[in-house]
């Protein structure tokens, strides 16, 4: 079978729909859920800097989480935005290579962030004594370290084999972003040696092993607060993991589906969407209502500015 090979210079996204008027209905409703998301993870940000009582390790690895979802975010779509406005839908080859890898390090990084959450989690139940002791400043510094490194250095190795396959039989890519399972079915080179990487690392590192470590610590975290005697200290313990808890949930709930839905690409952008624009607004969400010391935070931040304003 002849095959139109063609020497990739950039490439063209379809984006949501084909009808420019659905165009510009998802547009208006991404680009307000994205504000959103932006104002409230940039405004747990500012208070985690501005309150000192909220200068723990749990706010610690919120703030890197809330970091991520903004960047996450932004960086799947700039393109949108940009195309939208000025109505062109070209990327160049070098720029998508550089979104897929973005994309994957952010959301690869965002899985660990929220494992090392759950040690956090598991020390403050398990070991509440030792706390201090266990997670100090140097302990937090150095795995949210580690989960920004192994963002980086899983995905480097597929976009950078990715990238070497500059034959392509389209240019044309039905999506509003550089998807590198897209990419992968696009190419006219051999990928077997990349196929069994994107399997390894895709099952592995970026499923089944932060799966482990996120939920295992809650099975000992359960085991502990079955055997507190007082109905208020359990409520109590089950409440400082409640927001986590119910974010990694989310979270991997969001992923399972969208991996296991038809390979029809409508469904697959749809729920790429989703995963872009609706769990990192839910986090702050989250963590903002469920969170008490959150909101005597906001409320302070209100009352000081109402003094210096009136």
């Amino acid at each position: 079978m002849n095959v139109n090979k063609t020497l990739i210079e950039y490439f063209i996204l379809k984006g949501f729909s084909d009808t420019p008027e659905l165009q510009i209905i998802v547009f208006v409703i991404v680009l307000l859920i994205y504000l959103v998301t932006f104002g409230g993870n940039m405004t747990i940000l500012i208070l985690i800097c501005l309150e000192r009582h909220l200068h723990t390790p749990m706010y610690f690895f919120l703030a890197n989480l809330s970091i991520t979802d903004i960047s996450f975010t932004t960086s799947m779509l700039y393109k949108i935005f940009s195309s939208f406005t000025n109505g062109d839908k070209t990327i160049s080859f070098p720029e998508c290579m550089a979104q897929s890898f973005l994309t994957g390090s952010f959301t690869i990084h965002e899985l660990y962030i929220l494992t090392a959450m759950s040690y956090d989690r598991y020390v403050a139940i398990c070991m509440p004594l030792r706390y201090q002791l266990v997670m100090s400043q140097r302990t937090c510094v150095v795995l949210v370290s580690l989960c920004w490194a192994l963002g980086f250095l899983f995905v480097s190795p597929i976009v950078w084999m990715l990238s070497s396959l500059s034959c392509y039989t389209s240019i044309e890519l039905n999506h509003f972003l550089c998807d590198i399972v897209l990419l992968m079915k696009l190419t006219c080179s051999d990928t077997s040696v990349l196929d069994i990487l994107f399997f390894i690392e895709g099952w592995f590192l970026f499923t089944v092993f932060p799966f482990l470590l996120t939920f295992v610590p809650y099975i000992f975290i359960i085991m502990a607060i079955l055997k507190i005697r007082t109905t208020t200290g359990r409520y109590k313990a089950f409440y400082t993991c409640s927001s986590h808890l119910t974010v990694v949930t989310l979270l991997y709930t969001v992923n399972v589906i969208q991996y296991l839905i038809p390979s029809n690409l409508d469904y697959k952008k749809f729920y790429t969407l989703i995963n872009t624009v609706v769990v990192p607004l839910l986090n702050p969400l989250i963590y903002s209502l469920k969170n008490k010391d959150m909101k005597n935070a906001l409320r302070r931040r209100r009352t000081y500015w109402r003094r210096i304003l009136i």
